[in-house]
């Protein structure tokens, strides 16, 4: 067994005598596990926390002629400030709700409406983007752990520069994170996680630090009512967009996020902070816009990464509602736009009132 978990540890820098050893490969694999756990605990907010700010674009929202339906405007405007969305019509026998969320947030700065809290309560099925009990169950941890890694036995160093590498590696031994543990890692994975401050997350989601995860918030009011929990996509088809971008493009956007970063910090922390306070404006309209002002040097894959996602939870959503009502928890990067959930449920039938 420890052999086995050595072979799963990219730890390409010990002495095959030292690999010999049970000792060393059990020490090392053990440490690796425990980093893992809590990162994999993490992809959902790695991914969902940065996919809508690399797949706005470049441009604020403008009014467009197939986002309304006869005369009707179909996308959220300025005034339509809310993060809560109530659902009905289209032969729904009871309403239910969308809710935008800001996946990681400081504790100070953590807020849940009393409309929210009694949307939540009155839900029969509270959903995520993917479901979140099922990211809590350790062998599916395992299990995306091991597709995280790059397939052909690629690692970091065939894709970037000596001195590319060198910068990636400085910038992970900063944030704790020795990047001998993730040399085989797919470099999207490293891009998102280049300026989580683990520290602040304590023991990984739920824990002590001074974030907090909105998802985690209501799965825990969801769970204490007993509703059923469910997800609009699978982590394993997360995973799966990842593939759908070449490794090589991948590793420029690591190198340029951390190059961007390192110039930018205080700019970056202000930039936060703004988001924040967009947020807590109920602001989601405003926050698209400055997410659509920053370089995401993504490239083509903005439709990939955000716009089909959206599509493809509408019809999931559609028969969601129909069986039961719904609280539906998503980034709220998701929600405006002519390309929104908003926007998309409403060109579907669906009456979607702003709910403060």
């Amino acid at each position: 067994m420890r052999l086995e978990l050595w072979r799963a540890c990219p730890c390409g820098n010990a002495s095959s005598e030292a690999r010999q050893s049970a000792n060393l490969t059990y020490i090392c694999s053990k440490i690796y596990f425990k980093k893992m756990k809590q990162i994999i605990s993490l992809l959902f907010v790695l991914f969902v926390a940065f996919g809508p700010i690399w797949a706005q674009p470049a441009t604020a929202p403008i009014r467009n002629p197939q986002s309304e339906i006869g005369n009707q405007q179909t996308a959220p405007t300025k005034e339509d400030k809310a993060l809560l969305w109530r659902i009905s019509g289209k032969g729904l026998a009871t309403a239910s709700y969308l809710y935008g969320t800001i996946h990681m947030i400081g504790k100070d700065d953590f807020f849940l409406t009393d409309s929210t809290r009694s949307a939540i309560d009155r839900a029969k099925l509270v959903t995520f983007e993917i479901n979140m009990e099922d990211m809590m169950d350790i062998s599916s941890q395992l299990g995306l752990m091991m597709k995280s890694f790059m397939s052909g036995g690629k690692t970091l160093k065939d894709l970037l520069s000596p001195a590319d590498y060198d910068l990636v590696k400085a910038h992970f031994d900063k944030q704790g994170m020795p990047i001998f543990l993730f040399e085989r890692m797919k470099p999207m994975f490293l891009t998102v996680m280049a300026d989580m401050d683990m520290s602040d997350l304590g023991g990984g989601l739920g824990g002590d630090g001074d974030m907090v995860s909105y998802e985690m918030e209501i799965m825990d009011i969801a769970q204490q009512n007993k509703s059923k929990i469910g997800g609009l996509e699978t982590a394993e088809y997360q995973m799966s967009m990842f593939d759908s971008i070449p490794y090589e493009d991948q590793a420029k956007m690591l190198v340029e996020s951390i190059k961007m970063s390192s110039s930018e910090s205080s700019e970056e922390d202000g930039q936060f902070a703004e988001m924040v306070k967009l947020y807590k404006a109920q602001d989601i309209v405003g926050m698209v816009s400055m997410m659509g002002e920053e370089d995401s040097g993504i490239g083509g894959y903005e439709d990939l990464l955000l716009n089909q996602r959206n599509r493809n939870w509408i019809p999931v959503m559609g028969e969601m509602m129909v069986k039961q009502p719904t609280f539906f928890a998503v980034g709220a990067g998701h929600l405006a736009g002519d390309q929104g959930v908003i926007s998309l449920l409403r060109k579907e039938g669906y009456k979607v009132e702003a709910v403060r």
